[in-house]
């Protein structure tokens, strides 16, 4: 079986990636503190350094989002329903009887179906409820001068934010998770830092198997 050795992650996408990450376990970690589960920064610290993580994100996505549509990036998370079945089966079983893996990564196909509807969940679900219930809990004094504090409770506000906090968290763990899953343990990590991944050349090309775009295409 042989590998070949292809530029997967531009530069702005690892540098995205990591403060991202980054940026993430800095709000898990006060954001728990901020809910009481333990003490280590001290709540007003842990208040601060969760606000400004935030808000650094924020402007991050911001750039990203001109980053995706500019270069045409975006079309990554286009969701397919099509071999959804075969990672899955993947996944659950055939990772663990050392199968081939039903997806070959290219410069037009990083994600597969299954990481494609994990992320849309995450853009279209996830993240508004953490971002909306977060913004509401630090405008909380601006409530009544916006006229929505008959809307809102702080305490349901609260409540959203900690539930959204744990998916996000859960998702965390998860992508962890699967960065392990490829050739060697730390090969998809590898990839991430200097963005270069190694695919079978024996393995058909993952665009003419999710029926995606091929390079060049309109």
């Amino acid at each position: 079986m042989s590998a070949n050795r292809i530029y997967i992650y531009k530069r702005y996408e690892r540098f995205w990636h990591w403060s991202q990450a980054l940026l993430i376990i800095v709000m898990m970690i006060t954001g728990f503190e901020i809910h009481g589960s333990y003490t280590l920064l001290g709540f007003r610290k842990a208040v601060d350094a969760h606000t400004i993580a935030a808000w650094t994100l924020l402007v991050i996505w911001a750039f990203t989002i001109f980053w995706q549509f500019t270069t045409g990036e975006w079309r990554q998370y286009v969701p397919s329903m099509k071999n959804v079945s075969a990672m899955v089966l993947y996944y659950t079983v055939g990772i663990f009887k050392e199968m081939p893996h039903p997806f070959r990564k290219t410069t037009v196909q990083k994600h597969n179906p299954l990481q494609r509807l994990a992320y849309l969940a995450l853009l279209a679900f996830i993240s508004p409820l953490i971002w909306g219930s977060g913004l509401l809990y630090l405008f909380y004094g601006n409530w009544a001068q916006l006229g929505i504090d008959e809307m809102f409770s702080l305490e349901g506000v609260a409540l959203v934010h900690t539930a959204g906090a744990f998916m996000i968290t859960a998702f965390f763990f998860i992508h962890v998770y699967l960065t392990t899953t490829g050739h060697t343990i730390f090969a998809h990590i590898k990839a991430m830092i200097t963005g270069w991944e190694e695919v079978d050349d024996d393995h058909p090309p993952a665009a003419a198997e999710q029926g995606g775009r091929t390079p060049g295409a309109a």
